[in-house]
């Protein structure tokens, strides 16, 4: 008996029965003992699938007959949404980018699905796959710690944009700032001011494969190299970018037998926490000891803080990681690194 033309044919033992109801992915998912976004993951070759789950998958769906519905497929095209990482709604800096996006986005159809990612790696891949399940047309990852291998993938098989992470990419494009020059403008401006002492706070090493590193290493290389042209030996302490991280360094160095008389906080946020830490030992800023951030966030020009700062606009960063995936979604295919 021929099965053409049969509505909601299903499989028995591999042959396909009349008036039976379709078989949906939530069957196949049931058959192979997975969850239906790892059946839709295989469906549409995404990254990330192991060998082991696409086998498992693919005997599901030969065994029931299932046939995806390419009329389906076509009438859902563009969700019209973008998926956005960041590290953490809390950090400054990246609700600025964020904001960005959105100003961005605003006149037209797409609307952003914001996720926070945390500082491990495990945490941010499982955020990015969720954006992926939710059939996002693209990315906006800020701050990654994953592999260059894994993004490489990711963005060769949805538009990504990756903002701080600084290294050439084939499959996505980049937006950083020049982090390396902006730290060494600051460690001239410190020694122009007669400081010899200068300890610098940078957030804990990724562990990234070079060049291909975040924002932050990259500042601390650029702090390193200009210490060293002065003749100065380089201290950086490693601490969270937060304002707890920027304190519990700022108790490191201030404690000291022979302190610091400046400190380079690698992020504004966190030199709200060096601030925390002078006040407490009753040292006078600038006069008892100079601090200074990177990043130029709204609070740093707060009257009583007032601190200096390296110029990075968040809201211009995030403006331009929107436009270029505007352009990926638009067609575009050759890479862009924007700094």
């Amino acid at each position: 008996m021929s099965a053409t033309g049969d509505r909601g044919a299903a499989a028995v033992g591999g042959a396909r029965v009349k008036g039976a109801r379709r078989v949906t992915i939530h069957d196949v998912a049931k058959e192979a003992s997975v969850s239906a976004s790892a059946v839709s993951k295989v469906l549409r070759d995404a990254y990330g699938v192991s060998p082991a789950m696409r086998a498992k998958v693919t005997a599901a769906i030969e065994h029931l007959g299932y046939r995806p519905q390419s009329g389906a497929r076509a009438m859902r095209g563009r969700s019209f949404t973008v998926g956005v990482m960041l590290v953490a709604l809390s950090h400054s800096f990246q609700s600025e980018i964020v904001e960005g996006v959105t100003d961005e986005l605003e006149p037209g159809p797409y609307q952003e699905i914001l996720i926070t990612g945390g500082l491990t790696v495990e945490r941010q891949k499982a955020s990015v796959e969720a954006l992926v399940d939710r059939q996002v047309d693209g990315l906006v990852v800020i701050a990654p710690q994953m592999d260059m291998d894994w993004l490489e993938q990711l963005g060769e098989s949805l538009p990504t944009v990756v903002v701080a992470r600084h290294g050439g990419a084939t499959h996505f494009d980049t937006v950083v700032d020049d982090d390396h020059g902006g730290a060494r403008l600051m460690v001239d401006h410190l020694v122009g001011l007669g400081h010899r002492r200068i300890v610098h706070t940078s957030h804990p090493a990724a562990g990234l494969t070079r060049p291909f590193v975040l924002s932050h290493t990259a500042r601390s290389d650029g702090y390193a190299a200009a210490m060293k042209r002065h003749g100065l030996k380089p201290d950086v302490i490693e601490a969270s970018f937060t304002e707890e991280g920027g304190y519990q360094a700022a108790v490191e160095a201030l404690d000291r037998t022979n302190p610091p008389t400046a400190v380079f906080a690698g992020a504004d946020i966190a030199a709200l926490g060096v601030l925390r830490a002078a006040e407490e030992r009753g040292l006078r800023v600038p006069e008892d000891l100079t601090v200074t951030g990177y990043d130029n966030i709204g609070v740093s020009a707060i009257g009583r803080i007032a601190l200096t700062t390296v110029d990075q606009s968040g809201q211009l960063t995030g403006q331009m990681s929107a436009r270029l995936l505007m352009e990926r979604l638009d067609g575009r295919t050759r890479p862009v690194h924007y700094v």
